[in-house]
C-alpha cells in the first residue's frame, strides 16, 4: 500500500506539474487572441443570457439551469481550502494569479461550451448528451480518444465527485458539531440519492435552487468583512499586487511560488479546461453553441474572479491584521479562523456551512458527469447501476481515510484535461466559425 501511495504521488505530481499548467492555461491564451479577447467584449451579453428569459429551444434544461448544474460541480471546497492552500504556499501574490488563470480560462471554458453543444447528440432515452467525448469522436473522429476521457471521467468522479466531498462534509461537521461521521454519512448520502436518482432535471432543479443561496452566503458574509474593515482593503489590494512580481512572502520567496500555487489552485477551483462543465452545457436548450458558449464562460468569472477573490481578499486582510502572517495554518481551518476573527460570532459558521453546501452540491454535478461518461463507456442501461455505485461511495467517504483516494481524485481529474485541451486546440477553428456565425446572425436579425 505505501509503494501504491508513493506512485500515486509521484503521478500526481507530474500530472498536476508545470506542463501541465502551461498546457492548461496556455490553450486559455491561445483560444483568447484566436476569439479576439472575445470574452471580455461579450461579457455583459452573456451575462444577459444567464438572467434573461429565451425562447424554448432543444434541450433538458434552461441555461440557467445547465450553469448551476455545472456551478454545483465547480463551486467547492476549492474555493475556500484551495484559496487557503495557495496563499501559504505561494504568498498573498497566488491570489493575482488566480485572477490571470480565471481571465484566460474564459475563453477555454467559452470553447468549450461551444463544442458541447455543437457535437451534442440525442441519446436513446431522449435526453441529450455531450461533452469532451463526443466533441472529440464527432469533431476530431478520434473514438480512442473520446473513450479514455470517459474513462477518466468516471474514475475521476467517484473520487472527487462524492467520496472526498462527503469526506469533506463529514469532518466539517464533527468538528464544528460534534456530530460522529458515519451519521453525517447516512444524512448525506440519503438526500444525495433523493436528488441523484431523478436524473438531470432533479439535479437542475437542486442546484438552481442549493447554489445560488450558498455562494450569496458566502459572497455576503466575505462583503460584510470587507465593508467593515475598509481601512484593510487598499493595503490587501497592494500586498497581492506587490507580491505576484516580487514573490515576497512566498515559499523560499520565488515568484515560482505565487505563480504555481495561483494558477493550480485557480484551475482546480474553476475546472476551465479540465472537460467536466461541458457535460453539462450539452443539455443547455439553446439556439446556437455559441450563445451557450456565452453562458458557460460566466461561470469561470463567478467561480473565481466573484468567490474566490472575496476569500482571498479577507485571508490577505487577516494576513495584515496578524502582521504579516497567517498564523502556521493552511486550508479550511485558515479560511474558518480569519473569517471567524474579522466576523465573531458567525464568521466561522458562514465559512462552515459554505464547506458543508459547497461540496453537497458538488456531489450533485459530479453524480451527472459521471454518469454521462459512464453511460459513453458502456451504454445507458449502465446508468442507474453507476447512480446506485455512485450514491454508495457518498457514504463510504463519510467514514473512509481518504489519503489515497485524494491522489487519485487528483490524478484522474488532471488527466481528464489532457484529451479535452487536445480538442480545444484542435477544433479552435470551429470554435471561432461558430463565434462569427452567431455575430453574423445577430446582426441580420435571425437570432435574437
Amino acid at each position: 500500500m505505501q509503494n501504491l501511495q508513493s506512485l500515486m504521488e509521484t503521478l500526481s505530481g507530474w500530472v498536476w506539474g508545470p506542463y501541465m499548467l502551461v498546457l492548461i492555461v496556455g490553450t486559455g491564451v491561445f483560444l483568447t487572441f484566436r476569439l479576439l479577447f472575445w470574452q471580455f467584449r461579450m461579457l455583459p451579453l452573456a451575462f444577459k443570457q444567464v438572467f434573461g428569459k429565451h425562447p424554448d429551444h432543444a434541450g433538458d434544461i434552461s441555461q440557467f439551469a445547465s450553469l448551476m448544474t455545472a456551478l454545483s460541480a465547480t463551486i467547492g471546497t476549492g474555493n475556500i481550502a484551495g484559496v487557503a492552500t495557495a496563499c501559504v504556499l505561494g504568498g498573498p501574490g497566488a491570489v493575482f494569479w488566480m485572477w490571470m488563470t480565471a481571465l484566460f480560462g474564459m475563453a477555454t471554458k467559452y470553447g468549450e461550451g461551444v463544442l458541447a453543444v455543437k457535437y451534442r447528440i440525442k441519446n436513446e432515452k431522449g435526453e441529450m448528451s455531450g461533452g469532451p467525448m463526443y466533441y472529440i469522436e464527432r469533431g476530431l473522429k478520434w473514438k480512442w480518444l473520446a473513450l479514455i476521457f470517459a474513462l477518466f471521467g468516471t474514475l475521476a468522479s467517484f473520487g472527487i465527485g462524492s467520496s472526498v466531498q462527503s469526506n469533506t462534509v463529514a469532518l466539517a461537521v464533527q468538528n464544528s458539531l460534534g456530530i460522529e461521521t458515519w451519521m453525517t454519512g447516512i444524512i448525506i448520502t440519503a438526500f444525495s440519492a433523493l436528488v441523484i436518482l431523478g436524473g438531470i432535471k432533479s439535479i437542475s432543479r437542486a442546484a438552481s435552487l442549493i447554489v445560488p443561496i450558498m455562494a450569496i452566503g458566502y459572497v455576503a458574509g466575505g462583503l460584510i468583512i470587507i465593508f467593515n474593515n475598509l481601512e484593510l482593503v487598499v493595503p490587501a489590494l497592494k500586498i497581492i499586487f506587490t507580491y505576484a512580481f516580487t514573490g515576497e512572502a512566498a515559499v523560499g520567496g520565488a515568484i515560482g511560488a505565487a505563480i504555481r500555487y495561483g494558477v493550480a489552485r485557480g484551475v482546480f477551483s474553476n475546472e476551465a479546461g479540465m472537460g467536466s462543465a461541458p457535460i453539462a452545457a450539452a443539455a443547455a436548450k439553446t439556439d446556437h453553441p455559441a450563445r451557450q458558449g456565452l453562458v458557460s464562460m460566466t461561470g469561470t468569472f463567478i467561480d473565481t474572479i466573484i468567490v474566490c477573490s472575496i476569500t482571498g481578499i479577507v485571508l490577505v486582510m487577516g494576513y495584515i491584521m496578524a502582521g504579516n502572517s497567517f498564523g502556521g495554518q493552511t486550508g479550511a481551518v485558515l479560511t474558518i479562523g480569519v473569517f471567524d476573527k474579522l466576523l465573531p460570532g458567525i464568521g466561522g459558521w458562514v465559512v462552515t456551512f459554505g464547506i458543508i453546501f459547497f461540496a453537497y452540491s458538488t456531489i450533485l454535478g459530479w453524480s451527472y458527469y459521471g454518469e454521462k461518461c459512464t453511460s459513453y463507456l458502456l451504454g445507458e442501461k449502465f446508468v442507474l447501476p453507476y447512480r446506485i455505485i455512485y450514491i454508495a461511495s457518498v457514504f463510504i467517504g463519510c467514514i473512509a481515510t481518504l489519503d489515497l483516494v485524494w491522489l487519485f481524485a487528483d490524478t484522474f481529474n488532471g488527466l481528464m484535461a489532457v484529451p479535452n485541451l487536445i480538442a480545444l486546440l484542435l477544433l479552435s477553428g470551429v470554435i471561432a466559425k461558430e463565434s462569427k456565425d452567431f455575430i453574423a446572425k445577430r446582426k441580420s436579425g435571425e437570432l435574437y
